[in-house]
């Protein structure tokens, strides 16, 4: 079956609101998940003839939105670094009070754990799923730490 712009269509109308959702946890900015998740899903539309043939497309969105924010979390620390001196304004700081609680809980967790959070408890998905979402980059994601069933004796 040839892809066609209306698979894809229909696999936007089906992610879109779930992706800006989990993006807005990641990033505690409606603007910025927004961003990060058309950005997510402009690259996977560029690759759609590949990715709608995946096991899971809808992992792999979510992989590379998170692949994303780590990028705008690098490129953030490194501007930070360069600011020096640079302090955020009262108003700043009150406006992101009413939000920092929850943001605060989340960030204190490994980024594994914060991830495994997002596509298990936010998303809905299976932790096996949620699993292979995460093993599909290499090195990096929310590995369970208990052994998976094919290692097991």
């Amino acid at each position: 079956m040839e892809p066609t712009s209306e698979d894809f269509s229909e696999f936007f109308e089906r992610t879109y609101t779930r992706l800006t959702s989990a993006c807005l946890l990641l990033t505690g900015s409606p603007a910025e998940a927004e961003d990060l998740a058309q950005e997510a899903l402009s690259r996977i539309c560029a690759r759609w003839e590949v990715v709608r043939s995946m096991n899971s497309p809808e992992g792999y969105l979510f992989r590379t939105a998170l692949n994303l924010n780590r990028k705008r979390l690098r490129r953030v620390a490194v501007r930070a670094r360069h600011a020096a001196g640079s302090v955020a304004s009262r108003d700043e700081i009150e406006v992101a009070e009413e939000r920092l609680d929850v943001l605060r809980a989340v960030a204190a967790l490994p980024r594994g754990q914060r991830e495994a959070l997002v596509l298990v408890e936010w998303l809905d998905l299976d932790p096996g799923e949620a699993r292979r979402a995460a093993w599909r980059c290499a090195g990096v994601g929310a590995r369970s730490s208990a052994p998976r069933q094919e290692d097991a004796p």
